[in-house]
C-alpha cells in the first residue's frame, strides 16, 4: 500500500466545535455597504483582502470564501461589478498567511475540468494544503453571453456538474502521493508505475491524459457545494465536504440539516463528513441601539435601482412592475436560482412581508439570516442553531468590509470561545485538518 505523506493525517477532533469562514465581498455583502463611513469602498485592492485574510487567520477562522461570477454592469450589486479572478487572488494570499483555508468558485457550466482541477491543485500545492473548491453551475443566464453559449436548463446544469466533479477528483488522482522522487543516483525524477492516465468519456466531458500537478497535498482539494433544491442537495450529498445554505429560521434550518444528513448517510458516507455551513449576515454594535442605527443608515443609503436588480435576479421576475406596499405577489417557478426564490417567498409568506420589505431583506442578507445587535446576542443565536443541529458552523457575511468583520473578530469569537464554541487555536496546518475531514485515499491505492 501506498504511504500517506507524513504530516496529512486527520486527527478529527471529539469535541464537536464551530466551523467558522468568512464570506468575503468587498465593499461588503449590504447593498449599499460601500456607502458606509467605516467601509473602504473603491474597487478590488489587494491591501484589502491581504487585511481580511490576516483578521480571519488571527481569528482561527477555518476560510477566506470568495464567490465568483462573470456578468457586470450599472445595476449589479456593488461587490460582482469589478473583482479579482479568485485562484489568482487566492494564491497571492496564500503567501501571507499559513493556516487559514482558502476557498474559490469555480462553475463547471463555463470551465473545463483540467483547468480546474490544476488550477485547485496548484493552490493546494502552493498554500501547503488549505485549498476549497465551491462547485457551482452559474445560476444566471446572463452569463452565457460572456461566453457565446446557450445556458442549460437547471437540471442539465446538475448533471454537468456531477460529472465534471468526478473528470476533477480522478485527474487529482492522476500520480501516487509519492510518484516524484528525484533520485539522482537512479536517474528516476518519477518512480516507475505511479502515473494512472485517467480516462473518461462522459455525456458532457472526456478525459483521457493525466494532470502535470502533482496529487495535491490534500489529496483532492476541500469540495464545497451551495445548492439547496433538490438536485443541488442530492450534488452535495454525493461530493461535497461543505455545505453552504441560505436559511432564515431555525425549525427550516434543522429540518434542512437532517434531510441534507440523511441523504449523505443514503450515499454510504458519514453524516460528519459534509459539514453544513449556513450564512449569517450579522450588524454589530457596542448595544443594540447602535446596531440598529448602523443598520438604519445602511438601508437609507440603497439605491433603488440596484437594490431590485438584486432582488430581480433572486426571484427569477422582474419585480420593479409590482406595487411596493402590496404583499410579495405569487410567482411562477425560475429557472435560475431555484432553491433561493423559494426560500425568499416562503419568507414573504411567513412573515407576510410586502415587496418594499422583502426588498429591504434581500438588498442586505439575500435570504441568509440577519442578525443585528451586540456581540453577545450575535454570539447567543449562533450557539443556539449549534446546539440545536441547525448547523456545524457558519459563512460569516459582513454588510461592509474592514470594519464590521473587525468587529466580529475582536468583539464576537472571544465569546465563542469563552464558551467552548470555537477554537482557541489552530491544530492542524491544513484545511482538512481544521474541518476534522479525512484526506482522500487515492483510487489507485492498493
Amino acid at each position: 500500500m501506498k504511504s500517506e505523506p507524513e504530516g496529512l493525517m486527520v486527527q478529527v477532533p471529539h469535541r464537536r466545535q464551530m466551523r467558522l469562514g468568512v464570506f468575503v465581498q468587498t465593499p461588503g455583502h449590504h447593498v449599499a455597504g460601500w456607502r458606509h463611513p467605516d467601509a473602504m469602498a473603491s474597487g478590488p485592492k489587494l491591501g484589502l483582502m491581504q487585511h481580511i485574510a490576516a483578521t480571519a487567520e488571527r481569528g482561527k477562522f477555518d476560510m477566506f470564501f470568495l464567490g465568483d461570477g462573470f456578468a457586470t454592469g450599472y445595476g449589479e450589486h456593488p461587490s460582482t461589478i469589478g473583482k479579482f479572478e479568485p485562484l489568482t487572488l487566492l494564491s497571492a494570499l496564500a503567501m501571507g498567511t499559513s493556516r487559514l483555508g482558502l476557498a474559490a468558485t469555480a462553475s463547471t457550466t463555463y470551465a473545463e475540468p483540467y483547468h480546474v482541477a490544476r488550477g485547485f491543485a496548484s493552490l493546494d500545492h502552493l498554500s501547503a494544503g488549505r485549498a476549497a473548491w465551491n462547485v457551482v453551475t452559474t445560476a444566471y443566464a446572463k452569463s452565457a453571453a460572456v461566453f457565446g453559449r446557450q445556458h442549460p436548463p437547471h437540471a442539465e446544469r446538475y448533471a454537468m456538474a456531477e460529472e465534471f466533479v468526478e473528470a476533477c477528483r480522478i485527474l487529482w488522482d492522476s500520480w501516487d502521493d509519492d510518484a516524484f522522487i528525484a533520485d539522482k543516483a537512479s536517474g528516476r525524477f518519477v518512480r516507475p508505475g505511479s502515473l494512472h492516465v485517467p480516462r473518461l468519456e462522459g455525456r458532457y466531458f472526456t478525459v483521457d491524459g493525466g494532470l502535470n500537478v502533482p496529487r495535491p497535498p490534500q489529496g483532492h482539494p476541500v469540495l464545497i457545494q451551495a445548492g439547496s433544491s433538490g438536485p443541488g442537495q442530492a450534488l452535495a450529498a454525493r461530493i461535497a465536504d461543505v455545505v453552504f445554505t441560505a436559511q432564515n429560521e431555525l425549525g427550516e434550518a434543522k429540518a434542512f440539516y437532517d434531510g441534507l444528513k440523511a441523504q449523505v448517510a443514503g450515499h454510504g458516507r458519514r453524516p460528519e463528513s459534509a459539514l453544513v455551513m449556513p450564512g449569517i449576515f450579522p450588524v454589530i454594535g457596542r448595544t443594540e441601539t447602535e446596531a440598529q442605527a448602523i443598520f438604519s443608515e445602511l438601508n437609507r443609503n440603497i439605491e433603488m435601482s440596484t437594490a431590485f436588480t438584486v432582488l430581480s435576479e433572486r426571484l427569477g421576475t422582474d419585480m420593479s412592475v409590482y406595487p411596493l406596499d402590496e404583499p410579495v405577489p405569487t410567482l411562477p417557478e425560475t429557472e435560475h436560482l431555484k432553491s433561493r426564490a423559494a426560500l425568499l417567498l416562503e419568507m414573504a409568506r411567513r412573515d407576510k412581508l410586502t415587496v418594499r420589505q422583502l426588498f429591504y431583506r434581500v438588498a442586505a442578507a439575500r435570504g441568509h439570516l440577519l442578525l443585528v445587535g451586540p456581540p453577545d446576542r450575535i454570539a447567543d443565536v449562533m450557539e443556539t442553531w449549534f446546539r440545536s443541529g441547525a448547523a456545524d458552523g457558519f459563512n460569516i457575511m459582513p454588510p461592509f468590509f474592514p470594519g464590521q468583520f473587525d468587529f466580529f473578530v475582536d468583539r464576537v469569537v472571544p465569546i465563542l470561545q469563552e464558551r467552548g464554541l470555537f477554537r482557541a487555536d489552530y491544530s492542524g496546518t491544513t484545511l482538512r485538518n481544521h474541518l476534522g475531514l479525512e484526506r482522500p485515499t487515492n483510487r489507485h491505492a492498493s
